[in-house]
């Protein structure tokens, strides 16, 4: 049988090392080689997809010898909750090298790092052993860090020290807690398996894990207080750079919490989950606020991350909160669809920003007007992903939400106030919308080029997974639910 999920991880490396192998290629060649890795690396995450989970455990699993006399080996394999995110980087990464095809200015080495970055991403998402996950997790920060530094805008050199010192210091207490496990354990392994059916830590030790573990990912997320590296990172990235870390990156956060901080020590996470649950609101509330109060158009989508990923934190708090098995499996589903849906609805709103900003060279809302009469297949893609950013029923947030809020109701009804930070965000995209897309055109936009054919391959597959995640729910919802449902903590 083929080793479906190594293939699919080590695809876009491969296509980063051939085109950094070819003596002086062209950028056609550069982007198709890039392209071609991409595509294939989709193909291997659908077959990944059709072969499914089992409810109980990890599926697909593929393990090799790595570091024997410490317990460390090379374990990859997918759930339910680890499949969708593999599905989202792959149709994330396609999209991204679609649109940046037709850049010019040192595509080799721009093309390189997101093709590494893909199979980091991939391999955040597969890796079963903890040192492995710390690798795959770390090595990503470097092909951001590069990309930000390298091809952003005018102040990217400093948003890019910012992003690499938050996220990399911000890491350091995951690698004690994974330190913490690994001695913590009765036949010391980095098996992440191992840890999830027998937690080894109790009482205190278990409380410092899960307390460095809430660190990292709060920084990674990003939650309230330690999200200021978010908004410039985000300002100064490329497009794709944008793209690739709202649609991505922030999950690695939300998935460790999931994976690393409820799985690993639950009781733990039971006994603080009030207080991540107050976080968890705070970041909701405040981001929407946040979003509410900018002019940019970047910055505003930015701050909306950090209120959808507010809902992720509320939900998994929410699972470990509860006693009962089915209020978990909601509020888990809830969290776990919204890392999906908020990939695909973040990664389209970014792509269009970045587009809006390639024609006009600003950002700010107050300088357009009217542009849904200028460009209007540019215009309806935004108002399609605004809405679906403020969770309108039949778009992709709506199930996820009204699942979280579900079950944080049935569990601690006070949280529920969380919900008004829908009602921001509405007004914050409503304004949006008016200030940017409405009213009469200026003269100044008259000549604006609408989407090119490069641009809607970018953003069109979104946008459709968009709707069919919103209509059609269970088509990611029962890939989830086979492996929360079967969640034992």
């Amino acid at each position: 049988m083929l080793p479906l999920v190594s293939l699919t991880l080590f695809l876009p490396l491969v296509g980063a090392v051939l085109i950094l192998c070819l003596p002086k290629p062209t950028a056609r060649t550069v982007h198709s080689i890039a392209i071609v890795s991409a595509a294939l690396t989709l193909v291997g995450a659908l077959a990944m997809w059709l072969q499914g989970v089992s409810g109980d455990g990890f599926s697909q699993v593929e393990e090799l010898e790595w570091m024997p006399a410490i317990g460390a080996a090379y374990r990859v394999g997918v759930d339910g909750i680890s499949l969708p995110l593999v599905l989202l980087s792959a149709v994330l990464f396609l999209v991204s090298l679609i649109y940046a095809s037709s850049l010019r200015d040192r595509p080799r080495a721009y093309v390189a790092l997101i093709l590494l970055l893909e199979t980091t991403a991939i391999g955040t998402f597969t890796a079963l052993d903890g040192i492995l996950f710390y690798v795959f997790f770390e090595v990503s920060l470097v092909s951001m860090y590069f990309m930000i530094a390298g091809w952003g805008h005018e102040d990217r050199q400093r948003a890019a020290l910012m992003f690499f010192i938050y996220t990399l210091l911000g890491s350091l207490p995951l690698l004690l807690a994974i330190l913490g496990l690994y001695l913590g354990s009765p036949d010391p392994t980095f098996d992440m398996r191992a840890w999830i059916a027998n937690p080894p830590l109790e009482g205190a030790a278990a409380m410092w894990a899960l307390i460095a573990m809430l660190i990292t990912f709060a920084v990674k997320i990003p939650a309230i207080p330690l999200h200021t590296w978010l908004p410039a990172a985000h300002v100064q990235a490329p497009t794709v750079g944008s793209v690739i870390l709202a649609g991505i990156m922030l999950k690695f956060g939300t998935y460790g919490l999931v994976r690393f901080a409820l799985q690993m020590t639950p009781d733990a996470f039971r006994e603080a989950g009030i207080v991540v649950l107050v976080f968890g609101v705070v970041s909701a509330i405040y981001g929407a606020f946040a979003a509410l109060a900018q002019t940019d158009l970047k910055r505003l989508v930015a701050y909306t991350s950090v209120n959808h990923m507010g809902y992720v934190i509320v939900g998994v708090s929410a699972a470990a909160l509860t006693l009962d098995p089915a209020v978990r499996a909601t509020a888990l589903d809830g969290a776990v669809l919204q890392m999906f849906s908020h990939g695909l609805v973040t990664g389209a709103l970014f792509f269009l920003v970045g587009m809006i900003q390639e024609r006009a060279h600003t950002r700010e809302m107050g300088e357009f007007g009217g542009l849904l009469k200028t460009v209007p297949l540019l215009g309806w893609s935004f108002v399609l992903a605004a809405f679906a950013s403020l969770g309108l029923p039949g778009l992709a947030h709506f199930p996820a939400e009204f699942q979280i809020f579900l079950a944080t109701l049935g569990t601690t009804p006070i949280a529920v106030v969380v919900i008004l930070g829908i009602a921001i965000i509405a007004g914050t995209f409503l304004k949006a919308l008016r200030e940017t897309f409405l009213g009469e055109p200026r003269d100044r936009w008259n000549k604006m080029p609408d989407l090119s054919p490069r641009e809607i391959l970018a953003v069109a597959p979104l946008l459709v997974l968009t709707v069919a995640t919103g209509v059609a729910p269970s088509w990611v919802l029962d890939v989830i639910h086979r492996t929360t449902s079967a969640l034992v903590l």
